[in-house]
Parts: C-alpha cells; sequence; structure tokens
C-alpha cells in the first residue's frame, strides 16, 4: 500500500547519516550546538542538496524509506521532491503551500501564513527567529556532533522535539518524535549552500487534471 508520509513531514514532522556540503562554513571552528544552529540560520540563506528519510512507526513495524531533492531559499520558500518510492512534490511560493501527489494526480493547497514558524521546516525555511518558537538546549555530543535539542514552545504543536547534529557549522543530521511516538529521520545526502537557485523553482501550477484541494 502506498504511504503518503511524504506531504505529512515539511509542515508537520522533519535523520542520520553522512552529509557533503560545499561553503565556507565547513571552515568554521568547532563550538557548541545552540551557537552553530544559530550561525547556520543566520548564514544559511539558500542551498540545494538531496535527502534519504526514514520513518519508524512507535509499533515497530517495518521503515518507510523515501528519497529525493530539495531546494529553498529564505524565508518560507522551498521546494521538496520525493522521488522514490512514490513520486511526490512539495512547493512553497512564501505564501502558499502546494503539495502534489503524483500517481493520484491530487493537488492540496492552502495558505501558509504563520504556520511555518513553529514547525521543524523553520530550521530550513523560516525568518530566523528560532527562539521565538522553540525553547534551544545543547545536548551531550555524540557521532561526532554537536547536538541540540529544540522543543516547540506552543503547547498544541504536532511534535514533541527534534534533535539537530551539527559539524563546522553545518546541520548535518535532523531526528523529530511527533505526538504519536512516530520517529522521522533526513539524511542529507548533498547539502550546497552556495547553489544558484532559479526562483522560478518556487512557484507552482497544478497540472492539467489535478483534482485540486484547498484554497484561501
Amino acid at each position: 500500500m502506498k504511504q503518503s508520509c511524504g506531504r505529512r513531514w515539511f509542515l508537520a514532522v522533519v535523520a542520520s547519516g553522512a552529509l557533503a556540503w560545499s561553503g565556507a562554513a565547513a571552515a568554521q571552528v568547532e563550538t557548541s550546538g545552540v551557537v552553530q544552529l544559530e550561525q547556520f540560520v543566520a548564514r544559511t540563506r539558500q542551498a540545494a542538496g538531496s535527502f534519504e528519510q526514514t520513518v519508524t512507526a512507535s509499533s515497530g513495524r517495518r521503515p518507510q524509506i523515501s528519497s529525493g531533492t530539495f531546494v529553498f531559499m529564505r524565508p518560507g520558500k522551498f521546494r521538496w521532491v520525493y522521488e522514490r518510492p512514490y513520486p511526490q512534490l512539495l512547493v512553497s511560493d512564501g505564501e502558499r503551500l502546494w503539495s502534489w501527489d503524483e500517481d493520484l494526480n491530487q493537488v492540496t493547497t492552502r495558505v501558509l501564513g504563520d504556520a511555518l514558524g513553529s514547525t521543524p521546516a523553520a530550521v530550513l525555511t523560516g525568518d530566523g527567529a528560532l527562539v521565538r518558537d522553540f525553547e534551544l538546549a545543547d545536548a551531550e555530543p555524540a557521532d561526532g556532533l554537536q547536538w541540540v535539542v529544540a522543543t516547540p514552545r506552543q503547547a498544541d504543536s504536532s511534535f514533541e522535539s527534534m534533535r539537530l547534529g551539527f559539524a563546522q557549522g553545518m546541520l548535518h543530521k535532523m531526528a523529530l518524535r511527533d505526538n504519536f511516538g512516530q520517529m522521522t529521520v533526513i539524511v542529507f545526502t548533498e547539502f550546497d549552500a552556495e547553489a544558484d537557485i532559479d526562483p522560478t523553482l518556487f512557484y507552482f501550477v497544478p497540472p492539467p487534471g489535478a483534482d485540486v484541494i484547498g484554497g484561501d
């Protein structure tokens, strides 16, 4: 059965593995996780790369594994493409979010509004005011990374907390546990903070014949 965990990740749930990147931040002196998170958000205004994602349910059933590519530009613009095992696309122009399930030819759309701020996606695409939306604390170093635990300030958030692993000023891992005990882990297999990004990638027009759900 097809699993549609993809569209739920970017605004509701957000990694384990090595990260390849380019840019001056790679030469940064190692420091605490919270400091590296703040520097990453301040300095990384846009990026492109690829990822692998694993979602593990609390029941212990077989993990769902997917992979794809991404581009983002702060604030609020992103294109998150699931290529395997099922094609799925999420696009935001900073004002509206579009989710296209290619197999079903179904598009779901919603106004982005202020919803981005209190989600894991804010780390990559938010306005940078993380302390406004999250409580941040350093965790014990592990796997060669400095870790940060980010807990949402909003009581009605859809997730409990996320862990962010940094090295040399760059984000290597993100792992999130939602309110149902499900763990989502993302592997950024490539991360280019100096990529030349085409702004038109952040705009989306529903394909002919697509069933469009949602609106203003």
